[in-house]
């Protein structure tokens, strides 16, 4: 099958229309089998569960060309259970592992054409969804579910190379202590639309949430976990009940200890160890890693010693062999790379 004709080292990270989408129906207690569409519609009751109450939870995820020529994705049974998670915390029926495996499979193959070719530094991202359809009027869970998959080709989250970002110490909230915030649910993506337009206009890349509870430890981006690194090479990770299980911070964790034989802690980060680390990081599916180059606290500014004009050495050694492993380059773990074609 011949690609789409993109100019694919230039075609930014934005949605574009593919050819196809898979759906699947939740009613009467059951999820329906699940079919490929051409249709990029969704047609919704007025009285929508998602339109009412914010019933909806997502994942995303990659679909990648290697250098031999397959098509993979980048375990997609991590995105599945975290998907199974979010949706029993929302009171929504989840999709099998089976299934959402398959809708994966279905529609990355129907869209061939729209998988960037090797090298070209672009990607096919995909989205899986679940959202409540059913009309419902009382503060209830709705009796009627879409499952849908959309795919989308991506160019690098930035362009030209990731570039130090700046970040300000929010003064809002991300997640309540005993919330929703280690869920992929949009509710906590709409939260954080306010503080990121916020640091946005006040000349900010992108907001770094302290905790709700104490408002003293570093917990995460509006998408996106923190990753520190030590003046002796120690990779530390932010550890709370409120943080999203990223696999993307899961993979780097894994690779920095089995791949670059580097020490790993997962802890509670307090805001003011922050200015004693020697590089920092974001990560997450869109970038991978987007480092960091200095977080402003009210005026007060934090530099890390990286600097502002490239990724730290360790934090380029972890984004290197990540990505080497994504496309193929470097040979995964096992388990890691499901192939499609």
């Amino acid at each position: 099958m011949g690609k789409v004709n993109l100019d694919w080292s230039n075609i930014g990270f934005q949605y574009r229309t593919t050819d196809y989408r898979y759906v699947s129906m939740y009613k009467e207690g059951a999820w329906q089998k699940g079919e490929i569409t051409s249709d990029p519609n969704v047609v919704l009751n007025e009285c929508a569960g998602i339109l009412q109450y914010c019933q909806e939870v997502f994942e995303g995820l990659k679909a990648y060309t290697t250098k031999d020529g397959h098509i993979v994705t980048f375990r997609p049974d991590l995105n599945a259970e975290r998907m199974i998670d979010s949706a029993k915390r929302l009171e929504m029926p989840p999709v099998s592992k089976e299934q959402f495996m398959d809708a994966i499979e279905q529609v990355v193959k129907a869209n061939e054409a729209w998988v960037p070719p090797y090298g070209t530094g672009a990607t096919l991202y995909i989205r899986p969804y679940i959202f409540a359809s059913g009309p419902v009027i009382g503060v209830k869970p709705a009796d009627e579910y879409q499952f849908r998959v959309l795919v989308t080709p991506v160019g690098p989250y930035f362009k030209g190379g990731a570039k130090p970002l700046t970040l300000c110490v929010s003064d809002f909230d991300r997640a309540a202590p005993r919330g929703t915030g280690h869920i992929k649910a949009g509710l906590n993506y709409a939260m954080s639309l306010h503080a990121y337009v916020t640091a946005h206009n006040n000349g900010f890349d992108e907001n770094m949430f302290l905790d709700p509870a104490t408002r003293t430890y570093v917990e995460e981006t509006g998408g996106a976990n923190f990753i520190f690194v030590t003046k002796d090479q120690e990779v530390v990770i932010p550890k709370s009940n409120s943080i999203l299980p990223s696999i993307t911070r899961r993979s780097l964790h894994y690779v920095a200890e089995n791949y670059l034989h580097l020490k790993v802690t997962e802890r509670p980060v307090k805001l003011e160890e922050v200015k004693d680390f020697a590089e920092a990081g974001l990560c997450g599916t869109a970038a991978v890693i987007s480092p960091v180059g200095k977080i402003v606290d009210h005026g007060k500014e934090i530099c890390l010693p990286s600097g502002m004009d490239e990724m730290g050495p360790v934090t380029k050694k972890l984004y290197d062999t990540l990505t080497g492993i994504q496309q193929g380059n470097i040979e995964a773990p096992e388990g890691w790379i499901h192939q499609i074609l």
